[in-house]
């Protein structure tokens, strides 16, 4: 059951330098949905991930969590939020124990309600032979699911997820769909999902934004999109392509890599 706000960006801007990476984006994720951000590489995913998760200060506009601002109450606005970034951010020097253990203090979680929670998820991801080897020798499959478990060890009611399936292995990626979906079923959290696989974001999300160039150029269910494309038949894959227009560039470019071949 989908409800009240979870997530708001209202005219949101984020510039480095000259550049404008995010230009007055306003969408809001509502608790008990999967929301799927889509964007080719620089459209501005990731600079609205990182805004909303304090990584980069906006240049204008507003972000809300639950009713919070975090300009106004940024550690308990953080608090809110579990984060998984693009790229894997973790000390290699540490266990993943270790690592959990400091995330964990950091929440300020108990550990009696923390450690059975963590032992599932251990098991769940068949991790458990790497959980007392330092991250800098483990696979960047075994890091991605300590990152996983870092952002949902403290069942955040809203999770921002930025790729979160790179590197994971069919079993791992099975779980976290269907534990996704079961996260926002009671319509108490919700999921700011951003991906580049369409099939996945298809299957798993509610409503979607296509991003292009720091704009938000559609948004809607996936019929509401193919409504607006004027193919009710589409794909997810061929609605984002018109929506962005880069259907013919596509087929210019195939064509003459085709052409240019023995």
């Amino acid at each position: 059951m989908q409800g009240a706000t979870a997530l708001e960006l209202k005219d949101l801007t984020v510039t480095y330098g000259s550049l404008r990476a995010v230009d007055h984006l306003s969408f809001d994720v509502r608790r008990g949905e999967i929301y799927g951000l889509l964007g080719s590489n620089g459209a501005g995913k990731s600079s609205t991930i990182k805004a909303i998760v304090g990584l980069v200060k906006p240049s204008g506009g507003s972000i809300r969590v639950l009713g919070r601002d975090p300009r106004v109450d940024e550690l308990a606005t953080k608090a809110l939020i579990g984060y998984v970034p693009e790229t894997q951010l973790l000390y290699d020097a540490l266990t993943p124990r270790e690592f959990l253990e400091f995330v964990a203090s950091i929440r300020r979680l108990d550990p009696g309600e923390y450690n059975p929670r963590l032992r599932e998820f251990l098991r769940a991801f068949q991790i458990e032979m790497e959980f007392d080897r330092p991250i800098a020798t483990l696979s960047n499959g075994t890091r991605q699911k300590t990152l996983l478990i870092a952002a949902l060890l403290h069942t955040p009611p809203v999770l921002v997820l930025d790729e979160p399936f790179n590197n994971l292995d069919p079993r791992s990626v099975r779980i976290m769909k269907d534990l996704l979906t079961a996260y926002v079923r009671e319509g108490r959290r919700a999921v700011l999902f951003s991906t580049h696989t369409m099939e996945v974001a298809e299957r798993l999300c509610h409503r979607f934004g296509i991003l292009d160039h720091g704009k938000l150029k559609a948004e809607g269910t996936l019929t509401q999109l193919q409504g607006g494309s004027g193919r009710s038949a589409a794909t997810l894959e061929e609605v984002y392509l018109h929506v962005t227009s880069e259907e013919d560039e596509i087929a210019r470019a195939v064509r003459a890599l085709d052409e240019g071949g023995p």
